[in-house]
């Protein structure tokens, strides 16, 4: 698994220029899973949600004018150069923002059954120790609460070749030009080829005291959302 002060170093290098490469090397359709994700929360009619591993903030951003305003989103990250990121845009924007605090996944700052939802968007993929990341997100949920992870997963054995071939060819030349770093994103092929399929997830879910853990596959199964109550 990934070892978390590289992580850590890895986004600080990128933090400026995150959005756009993920734009560009989704060809824009991390938009409509991100979607996908905040509709499937708005459903829960929370009150309280934790974006978690929240970088710049897009999750959090898109999720706080689509929940009432009496819901709180509070978005927590371990890397101080993205929450600055999150933090100018709230600045800058008309909106209503959420709040953004320091918080590394394996030890969160949040009390015991803490959020009626919590949200993580390609997170769990960087966690320093799954099954430890797991069941911190376990405790902080509320009984009868829901989590929401959209995660890289492992595509349909027709696709595989030309994902990976995107992913650890394409996606490191295409980011390096994007974000100056062209050894970070080939951490993102390395990363992908050692996550768990869907299949795999769900039952680390339920090993972590999740139930009713399901999963939504995207794109030939190369994303995929998964849901889990507690």
């Amino acid at each position: 698994m990934a070892e978390g002060n590289a992580v850590r170093q890895m986004f600080s290098g990128i933090a400026s220029r995150y959005d756009l490469a993920n734009r560009v090397l989704s060809l824009g359709l991390c938009v409509g899973w991100r979607n996908r994700l905040i509709q499937a929360v708005v459903d829960t009619h929370p009150h309280n949600v934790a974006d978690l591993a929240t970088g710049s903030g897009d999750v959090a951003f898109e999720l706080s004018p689509a929940l009432p305003q009496d819901c709180k989103v509070t978005g927590y990250d371990f890397c101080e150069p993205m929450l600055a990121v999150a933090r100018r845009r709230a600045a800058k924007s008309p909106l209503r923002s959420p709040e953004f605090l320091l918080g590394d996944c394996m030890n969160l700052p949040l009390a015991n059954d803490a959020c009626d939802a919590v949200t993580i968007a390609y997170g769990v993929r960087n966690f320093e120790d799954r099954a430890r990341g797991l069941r911190e997100l376990h405790r902080v949920t509320k009984p009868a609460g829901s989590v929401f992870i959209l995660e890289f997963s492992k595509p349909a054995a027709w696709f595989a070749p030309f994902h990976f071939m995107h992913v650890r060819l394409i996606s490191p030349i295409l980011a390096g030009i994007l974000t100056g770093d062209f050894g970070a994103y080939r951490y993102l092929g390395t990363s992908i080829a050692g996550f768990p399929d869907a299949a795999g997830l769900t039952l680390e879910l339920q090993n972590a005291g999740f139930s009713e853990v399901s999963h939504e596959s995207m794109l030939f199964g190369t994303v995929a959302l998964h849901r889990a109550k507690k």
